[in-house]
């Protein structure tokens, strides 16, 4: 009786859950703001597509099959793109940024 109990709870829950879920969704735009935590992230993922870049380079230019080379390049390209993207993104928000009043 308590285990059906608890599963009729747990069922009316996931609803709740999955609607908080839902409104939280995809930002239509990044915000104007680039707080201290996201910089930071935004910087680890520059270095982690920055290395991943290099060693699927590294990789490709000592493969012998010429598919898995085309592969791997292609992979180091796509961090390149992703590497890129995330440094106009950051370009972007300092392009934007007012300097404040009173500091020079």
């Amino acid at each position: 009786m308590q285990q059906q109990g608890m599963n009729n709870q747990q069922q009316s829950m996931q609803p709740q859950n999955m609607n908080m879920q839902n409104q939280q969704g995809v930002m239509p735009e990044p915000p104007g703001v680039i707080s201290t935590k996201d910089s930071m992230y935004l910087t680890d993922m520059m270095s982690w597509n920055l290395l991943s870049m290099k060693k699927a380079h590294f990789f490709a230019e000592h493969c012998q099959d010429p598919e898995i080379k085309a592969l791997m390049e292609k992979c180091g390209q796509m961090h390149q793109r992703h590497y890129t993207k995330i440094l106009n993104h950051m370009n972007v928000h300092l392009q934007n940024q007012q300097p404040l009043s009173g500091m020079q």
